[in-house]
């Protein structure tokens, strides 16, 4: 079970590879899981909303290299010639779904 679709998630978004698709499909089915244990009684379009900021914020920017700043990162700095990276987290760790303050607020459970 799912909230949203694949063409949900790519709509507005970007177009997404066959194997993302398939990605997209999975990474779906388990936002609903997580979205149903903060939020079962939300409105529908609501965990339509939140099941593809997820579900995007995993997928990224489709370039399948190295990003400057991991996925979830909410502040980050890099140097060049020293040799330094500093990154702070907002939400969960990289590569897992997570819920943000506001995705939580959406579906009434957050402050």
């Amino acid at each position: 079970m799912s909230y949203a679709s694949v063409e949900e998630v790519a709509k507005g978004f970007r177009a997404l590879s066959p194997q993302e698709e398939s990605l997209c499909q999975a990474l779906l089915e388990e936002a609903a899981v997580l979205i149903d244990a903060w939020g079962a009684g939300a409105e529908e379009d609501r965990k339509k909303l939140v099941s593809c900021r997820m579900v995007r914020r995993q997928l990224g920017d489709g370039e399948g290299g190295v990003s400057l700043f991991p996925t979830g990162a909410s502040q980050g700095s890099a140097s060049a010639l020293g040799y330094s990276q500093t990154f702070s987290m907002s939400g969960g760790s990289v590569g897992e779904l997570y819920l943000s303050k506001l995705e939580k607020q959406l579906l009434g459970a957050g402050n």
